[in-house]
């Protein structure tokens, strides 16, 4: 599995079908899966990571498998998906870590590392991240990337925020 990108602390791959079970720690956990309509069963998550190997296809980028280089340690992922903003389709940064490693800066990092690649090997003018009003933390990693409040929009019935950055 060849690395996308690498960070001081992580590198980030493809996901794949191996990943099922280490990326249900995050994606089937209540805590963690708060501001989705629910957490996601072993069905979903499969679903979520055959629509990332799909999005790379596509797009050559998805949301990448956060791999902890000390000891090999899968905590994650982030990446860029194409996601619909009301009425506009953009790249969207994403990430989900495993409750174990939140507040270590990892997600962070991933997404600052995201972010660069999304600029200089992807050429987007800009990059955009959404979540629930209630998802503070989200928001906080966002604004450390140097994106700023966009827009308030409905999605699902549920009042969300998006924010962007733009190129320098």
């Amino acid at each position: 599995m060849k690395k996308i990108i690498e960070t001081e602390r992580l590198y980030l791959r493809e996901l794949v079908m191996e990943d099922i079970q280490a990326l249900s720690k995050v994606l089937s956990d209540p805590e963690s899966m708060q501001y989705y309509a629910e957490p996601f069963d072993q069905e979903k998550v499969e679903q979520w990571i055959q629509w990332n190997i799909d999005n790379y296809n596509k797009y050559n980028h998805g949301l990448w498998a956060v791999i902890l280089k000390d000891g090999e340690k899968f905590i994650g992922d982030c990446g860029i998906t194409m996601q619909a903003i009301e009425n506009e389709i953009v790249p969207e940064i994403g990430y989900h870590i495993i409750k174990e490693h939140w507040n270590k800066g990892y997600a962070t990092e991933a997404a600052f590392a995201c972010m660069d690649y999304a600029f200089d090997l992807l050429n987007y003018p800009k990059l955009f991240s959404y979540t629930t009003l209630e998802n503070i933390s989200s928001q906080k990693v966002a604004e450390k990337l140097g994106m700023q409040t966009y827009k308030i929009f409905e999605k699902n019935g549920e009042k969300q925020i998006a924010q962007v950055i733009i190129n320098k």
